[in-house]
């Protein structure tokens, strides 16, 4: 088994075992958009469980020497994203900023906080990645700084068809520790659904849009 697999099978079964992840096929999550979603994921929990944090930190920590080699700056992406990236520029000696999802109106009117350094090679850090929406206007933000994207690391993705296309069309490449298929896998084998719910699990991530719409 490759590292990559041995980090996704890992990160979906510790996010199920503190219930960071929630599986619910038969009574589904609202989402803001209005999508119904069998899954909540809330990431933010791992920053509570010491050793999960540390490991997450670290397997993002190796993703980036392993994959990307040499970057001059972490991002992180408000609000989800900025304690892992504070926590990966720490582990790694690296500078921080963090982007906003909009400027302020008010103060320096700011977007992006931190020092801002022209040429810079900077890696984005996510919690998750569902459309990618969030994730790519920071990446806008951070090329209109005159900084360069090597690529968004996350700790799950959803893995939408739709937010593979909008990362292509982008060129930005796209890491995650972890994913939905496997996390589904994890969740089968750790008893955590019935093979029953597979299929409906498997019919959300290809149109969440229209999954249980009357």
């Amino acid at each position: 088994m490759k590292k990559t697999d041995e980090t996704s099978l890992q990160v979906a079964k510790l996010l199920l075992e503190i219930k960071a992840v929630k599986l619910s096929p038969d009574q589904p999550f609202k989402w803001a958009s209005g999508w119904n979603s069998p899954i909540y994921c809330d990431n933010r929990i791992t920053l509570s469980y010491p050793k999960i944090r540390t490991y997450i930190r670290q397997m993002l920590s190796e993703t980036i020497r392993q994959q990307l080699g040499e970057v001059d700056l972490i991002a992180g992406v408000a609000t989800a994203g900025i304690p892992q990236a504070a926590l990966v520029a720490e582990e790694m000696g690296l500078p921080l900023i963090y982007v906003r999802s909009s400027a302020k109106e008010h103060g320096m009117g700011n977007q992006i906080e931190g020092v801002i350094r022209p040429d810079a090679s900077v890696v984005v850090i996510e919690d998750l990645i569902s459309t990618g929406g969030s994730s790519l206007k920071a990446v806008e933000a951070i090329r209109a700084a005159g900084m360069h994207v090597k690529a968004v690391l996350s700790t799950f993705t959803y893995e939408f068809p739709l937010a593979a296309k909008m990362f292509r069309e982008a060129k930005v490449p796209l890491f995650s520790l972890s994913n939905y298929t496997t996390l589904l896998q994890v969740a089968k084998e750790e008893n955590f659904i019935l093979d029953t719910d597979i299929e409906k699990l498997s019919s959300w991530r290809e149109k969440p849009e229209l999954w249980m719409k009357d």
